[in-house]
C-alpha cells in the first residue's frame, strides 16, 4: 500500500515537473510572436512632404461655405483625411473618425479632403452626415500631399509641420498616426525598429 502510495507521488511530481516546462515554453512562444506580430502602423508612402517638414499652406472653403487653413498655425493639431464617396474602406472608417473628433476635440480637429464632382460629394456628404466635420474639395490638395491611395491621412502639428502620414485602413492604424507623435517619431515601425 505505501509503495503503490509513494509510485504515485513520484508520477504526480513527474508530471508537475513537466507542466512547468511546458508552461515555460509556452510563455517564451508567447513572447517570440508577440515580437514577430508588432502593432501594424499606418503604411507610409514615400510621396509628399516627409514627417517634420512644413506642409503646403493652403485656404480652402469647405463644402459649407467655412474657410479651412492648412499648413497654417492653428490652435489644435490637424488631421487631413483624404477620402471618397466611392471607397468603401473610407465609408467604414466614418464612424471611427466621428468616435475619434469626439474623444481628441481638445487637441485635434479633422479636415476631410477629397476631389471631383461636387455635386457627387455634396450628395455623399449629406447622406454619411458629415457636417460635424469640414469637407474640401481640392485637387491641388492631394497633388500637393501625393496622395495616391485612399483612405489617406496626414496629421499635422500645430505649425502646420507633417508629424505623421500615411495609408488607413482601420482604428489602430489611424491611432499609430497619434502615437507616432506623441513619441517623436515618424511612424510605429520606425520605434518598433529602434527599440
Amino acid at each position: 500500500m505505501t509503495q503503490a502510495l509513494t509510485m504515485a507521488v513520484i508520477v504526480l511530481a513527474v508530471i508537475v515537473a513537466a507542466l512547468v516546462v511546458a508552461v515555460f515554453a509556452i510563455a517564451r512562444q508567447v513572447g517570440i510572436l508577440y515580437e514577430r506580430i508588432a502593432p501594424m502602423g499606418a503604411l507610409i508612402l514615400d510621396a509628399g512632404p516627409k514627417v517634420g517638414e512644413q506642409a503646403p499652406a493652403f485656404s480652402l472653403p469647405a463644402l459649407d461655405g467655412r474657410s479651412v487653413d492648412i499648413g497654417k498655425a492653428t490652435a489644435t493639431s490637424t488631421l487631413l483625411f483624404f477620402l471618397s464617396p466611392t471607397c468603401p474602406v473610407c465609408k467604414k472608417l466614418l464612424p471611427i473618425l466621428r468616435s475619434t473628433a469626439r474623444s481628441e476635440a481638445a487637441w485635434l480637429r479633422i479636415v476631410l479632403a477629397s476631389d471631383g464632382e461636387p455635386a457627387a460629394q455634396e450628395k455623399f456628404y449629406r447622406q454619411a452626415k458629415l457636417e460635424e466635420f469640414p469637407y474640401v474639395l481640392s485637387t491641388e490638395l492631394g497633388l500637393a500631399f501625393k496622395v495616391s491611395r485612399l483612405p489617406y491621412a496626414v496629421l499635422l502639428d500645430e505649425s502646420g509641420r507633417v508629424t505623421a502620414k500615411g495609408l488607413i485602413n482601420s482604428r489602430e492604424q489611424l491611432e499609430s498616426l497619434f502615437t507616432a507623435k506623441e513619441l517623436g517619431v515618424s511612424s510605429v515601425q520606425e520605434y518598433l525598429k529602434s527599440a
